[in-house]
C-alpha cells in the first residue's frame, strides 16, 4: 500500500503537513481560481473532488513557502517527486480517510454533535470568543466553519475507529523487560519533584513558609496542601518525573541543582514562586564490561519506577494498536474499489518539471521519496491528509500541561 511520501518529506523538513484543531498554526492556500469542479477519484463509489486534493497540496506548498513555480518545481526535483505523483499521493491520502469513515460506519462508531461542538468552543475560546476574530482565523486558514466543522468530525472519527482496535492483552513479560532497557537508558538519573507556588509578588508568604519547612516546622507535603495554587496541591505538590514531563526552564534549573530531599530556595517563573523539593532520583542499574565500560542493565521490571512500567505497558498496547489498525487499513485498501481519474490540465501545482533537476548535493534520505513519484512504500498513515492525531478535548493554545489539574498556574510544559 502506497504511503503519502510528501506528507512524509514535510514532516522531515520540520513542516506539519495538515491543519488539526487550532487555527493559529494553519495556512491554506486559496484554490479558487483553478477550481474544476471535478472527481479526482471514486472510493467504493464515494467521490473526492478534485478541488480537495488541489486546495491540500497548495496548503503544503504554502506552508513550506514554496508559493512561487521555481520554488516548488525544485522542491519536487528534489525529493523525486511529480505533479502527478503528488496528486496521486494526495488522493491515496483522501482515500484512506474515506476508508475509515466506511470502516467506523460499519463498526457503528458515530460522532455526535456536541463532541464537534465542544472542540470548537475550545479552539474559539483562544480566539477570545470574539466572532469577528473567529471568522478572520477561518478565513485565513482556508476555511468556511462548516468545511472546519467536517474535518473536526472526520479527525473525531479516525481517533475512535482507531480505538477500536486497543486489545485489553497486557504485554508479556519479555515484551516489558525489553523495553524496560531501553527506558532505563533514557530515564536514568530523572528527578521526581514536589512544588509549593505562590502567586507572583507574594514573596512574603512564600519566605515565610520555606523558613517553617527548613526550621523542620512544617512538612512540604502539608504546605503544599495548605499554600500552593497548584493543581497538584492535593498531592502534596508532586508534579513527577522530570523526563517525562517538560517544565519551565527555571523549574528545571532549580530542580538539576538538587539532590534527593533537597529544597530549593524560592524560584520564580511565569506562573508564580516556586519551592521546589526533590523527592525522589533514578539510577539505571548498571553492570561493567570487561573494558571498564559501564552499561545499563536491566534484569527485572521490578528496577523500575512504577510510573515508568505504566508508559512502557502504554506505549506496548498503543503499538499494538496502531499495528491492528495498520495491518485493517492495509487489507481493507487492497479490497477496496478505488478509481482515480485522469489529472486536469492547468492544476495550479501541475509545474513543466522538464526545467528542474535534482540538486546533486541534496540528501534525500528520510523523506520516503522514491524515483518516479508515486511511492510504493509498504507503510499507511492514518487518516491520510488529515493523519495528524486529534488533540483532547481541553488542550489549550500554548500546548502547556497543567501539573495536576490547574490550568492556569503550572510548572509544567507539554513535552
Amino acid at each position: 500500500m502506497k504511503t503519502a511520501n510528501i506528507m512524509k518529506a514535510v514532516c522531515v523538513a520540520g513542516l506539519a503537513a495538515t491543519c488539526v484543531w487550532s487555527l493559529a498554526a494553519c495556512t491554506s492556500a486559496d484554490a479558487s481560481n483553478s477550481a474544476t469542479g471535478g472527481v479526482a477519484a471514486t472510493v467504493n463509489g464515494a467521490e473526492v473532488a478534485e478541488d480537495d486534493v488541489t486546495a491540500m497540496i497548495e496548503s503544503i506548498r504554502g506552508q513550506m513557502g514554496a508559493e512561487a513555480e521555481e520554488a516548488w518545481g525544485q522542491w519536487l526535483a528534489d525529493n523525486s517527486m511529480t505533479p502527478i505523483s503528488v496528486r496521486e499521493e494526495m488522493i491515496d491520502s483522501f482515500a484512506q480517510q474515506e476508508l475509515v469513515k466506511q470502516g467506523a460506519k460499519e463498526k457503528g462508531i458515530a460522532v455526535e454533535g456536541s463532541e464537534v461542538d465542544a472542540i470548537i468552543t475550545g479552539t474559539k475560546a483562544q480566539f477570545d470568543n470574539d466572532d469577528e476574530k473567529w471568522q478572520a482565523a477561518l478565513k485565513q486558514a482556508g476555511y468556511t466553519e462548516e468545511k472546519y466543522r467536517e474535518m473536526v468530525e472526520n479527525q473525531l472519527m479516525q481517533k475512535k475507529f482507531s480505538e477500536s482496535f486497543a486489545s485489553n492483552e497486557e504485554p508479556s513479560q519479555e515484551d516489558l523487560l525489553q523495553y524496560s532497557q531501553m527506558y532505563a537508558s533514557a530515564y536514568d538519573g530523572a528527578k521526581r519533584s514536589s512544588h509549593i507556588l505562590f502567586e507572583t509578588g507574594d514573596d512574603a508568604t512564600a519566605q515565610s513558609v520555606l523558613d517553617q519547612i527548613n526550621a523542620g516546622q512544617l512538612g512540604f507535603a502539608d504546605a503544599a496542601k495548605q499554600y500552593s495554587k497548584d493543581g497538584s496541591a492535593d498531592k502534596g505538590g508532586d508534579v513527577g518525573w522530570d523526563k517525562m514531563s517538560q517544565f519551565v526552564p527555571e523549574y528545571t534549573e532549580a530542580l538539576n541543582g538538587l539532590q534527593k530531599d533537597q529544597v530549593s530556595g524560592l524560584v520564580t517563573s511565569k506562573y508564580g514562586i516556586h519551592i521546589i523539593k526533590c523527592t525522589d532520583v533514578f539510577t539505571a542499574p548498571k553492570e561493567k564490561g570487561e573494558d571498564g565500560t559501564e552499561t545499563v542493565k536491566i534484569t527485572s521490571i521490578d528496577q523500575l519506577p512504577t510510573e515508568f512500567l505504566d508508559t512502557i505497558k502504554a506505549s506496548l498496547k498503543q503499538q499494538k494498536q496502531t499495528e491492528a489498525f495498520q495491518a485493517w487499513l492495509a487489507e481493507y485498501q487492497e479490497k477496496a474499489d478505488i478509481k482515480i481519474n485522469e489529472m486536469p490540465a492547468n492544476l495550479p501545482y501541475a509545474v513543466d518539471m522538464s526545467k528542474y533537476q535534482a540538486a546533486t548535493s541534496t540528501d534525500n534520505s528520510g523523506t520516503g521519496a522514491t524515483a518516479g513519484g508515486a511511492g510504493n512504500a509498504t507503510e499507511g498513515s492514518q487518516g491520510g491528509a488529515d493523519n495528524a492525531a486529534p488533540a483532547e478535548q481541553g488542550g489549550n493554545a500554548s500546548g502547556e500541561q497543567p501539573a495536576g489539574g490547574s490550568h492556569s498556574q503550572q510548572p509544567a510544559e507539554a513535552a
